[in-house]
């Protein structure tokens, strides 16, 4: 049996220490032996999201969700991906659900409050939303 959660361990702490890169290497590990271990996935997911891969990331919130759709922190990074890869729209909608999950949450506040900003920045700008 794969050493897991030794995997996991360690991932979580180079996550901790901002070595996102390391970090990724073993959550994937632990990921593809655990698919379906919701806390490995969004830690795989936040390791991403820290090398800046955010449609990798995203990928992971999104699993996540498919097992969970109750993870408020799931949204909340799924709606940061998709701003950093200029889909305000599409980032609005998590955000905003996030922000029902979690109310009183500043920064699920402060995230859906720049990305509504962006968005109508867009659309000021007669861009078509995203």
């Amino acid at each position: 049996m794969p050493p897991v959660y030794e995997w996991y361990r360690k991932g979580m702490a180079l996550l901790k220490a901002g070595d996102v890169h390391a970090a990724a290497t073993l959550l994937e590990r632990a990921a593809e032996a655990e698919p379906d271990k919701r806390s490995i996935r969004e830690a795989l997911a936040r390791a991403y999201f820290g090398a800046r891969r955010f449609d990798d990331a995203l990928e992971q919130f999104r699993a996540v969700l498919d097992l969970s759709p109750v993870e408020d922190y799931s949204h909340f990074g799924a709606g940061l991906c998709l701003g950093r890869l200029g889909r305000p729209s599409e980032a609005v909608e998590h955000l905003r659900i996030a922000n029902v999950m979690t109310p009183g949450n500043r920064d699920y506040a402060d995230a859906l409050a720049s990305c509504e900003a962006r968005l109508r920045a867009q659309q000021s700008e007669g861009q078509p939303p995203r």
